[in-house]
């Protein structure tokens, strides 16, 4: 780990000098490029810094110990030398965390699409309670939400909703969030008051740059029609939505809330590229199966990840066997606690296949 770590640092006063070279300064693309791989190894090679001095600090107190000390000063040697050694044991645990190999996509917006599934209307309603919940818990971190396209069912839910969540590390934090997600509850409608069982689905996908998904016109299809709503002056009398479809890999996606044509293409397009981006990452981890199953945060979206359980007040994630009793916390966007819990499992795992 030392060598890796001082090669780290030889790298990082390579791209710092880079960074001063008019050459570089001059040619912006080059210039960001390094200033992102600087800033990206800037905190392990800090962490790293701080590891040599404690280090060099605990050599300088052993070395104390074989000189001719009173009883009281050796005592006060022996002090610092423990204290100096679980210092050090504290700063090279957090030196492995830095080392593992970030997700190149944790910087990324995401596009959440949350679906009502075995249930109904109640399911429907619940995939509306998971939508405020993703979208307090965007207001909590000063993130911005973006709705992308919505099929409500008129009394509170949704069939389906797609909306982005754009701020710093977005995607860190939410890619936990994919999978099924099962409430228990007593539904307003049903007047005998049994408990139901409902599920939705949530998948988070990495937001896809223009560098990532290059598709071509020809292989798209893409349909305008009119669009459909409740009825009243809001319903279109213009082919203002859209429908585009992906020849080669059948991918359709629709779009209807803007009235303008325009911008349903554009936000269609958006959330085609990311669906594509995603499939391509899957067929990625799919080769290396093993480390996926190795990664909380990337199992198949099938999976029931979480219960929410209103007439007990608790949350549990079956990932990490881990049982919250703040439903209404948690409902109303306080995931902190949860999604912590998540990575620390996550970096453990990953820590276990590099020993």
């Amino acid at each position: 780990m030392l060598e890796k770590l001082a090669f780290i640092e030889n790298k990082y006063k390579e791209l710092t000098n880079k960074m001063m070279d008019q050459e570089i300064i001059n040619n912006i693309p080059e210039w960001q490029k390094v200033m992102k791989e600087h800033a990206e190894i800037e905190p392990i090679v800090m962490k790293y810094r701080e590891y040599t001095r404690v280090s060099e600090e605990l050599d300088g107190a052993k070395e104390l110990l074989y000189e001719k000390l009173d009883d009281e000063m050796r005592e006060m040697v022996r002090l610092e030398v423990r204290e100096l050694e679980e210092s050090l044991a504290e700063i090279e645990e957090e030196l492995k965390v830095l080392l593992i190999p970030k997700d190149p996509n944790d910087h990324k917006n995401v596009i959440v699409e949350i679906r009502g599934g075995a249930g109904g209307d109640e399911a429907a309603l619940f995939a509306g309670v998971l939508f405020r919940m993703y979208s307090r818990y965007a207001e909590r971190n000063n993130w911005k939400v973006e709705v992308m396209s919505t099929n409500e069912i008129g009394i509170g839910g949704f069939k389906e909703v797609i909306f982005m969540i754009k701020g710093k590390g977005a995607y860190s934090r939410l890619k936990y969030e994919s999978g099924v997600h099962r409430v228990q509850r007593v539904p307003e409608t049903e007047s005998s008051g049994r408990i139901h069982t409902s599920t939705s689905t949530v998948a988070v996908l990495p937001e896809a740059e223009d560098v990532d998904i290059d598709i071509q016109e020809k292989d798209l299809k893409i349909d305008v029609y009119r669009s459909s709503g409740a009825g009243g002056q809001h319903v279109n009398t213009a082919d203002s939505a859209v429908r585009i479809t992906h020849l080669p890999t059948g991918i359709v996606v629709a779009c209807q809330d803007e009235r303008s044509q325009i911008k349903n293409r554009e936000k269609a397009m958006k959330i085609l590229k990311t669906r594509l981006y995603d499939k391509l990452l899957s067929d990625q981890a799919s080769e290396i199966a093993e480390e996926r199953r190795g990664q909380v945060g990337t199992g198949d979206r099938s999976e029931r990840i979480r219960t929410y359980n209103f007439p007990q007040g608790r949350v549990t994630d079956h990932r990490i066997n881990l049982t919250l009793h703040k439903l209404d916390n948690i409902i109303d966007g306080d995931l902190d606690e949860l999604i912590d819990a998540l990575i620390t499992t996550d970096q453990a795992e990953k820590l276990k296949e590099q020993a």
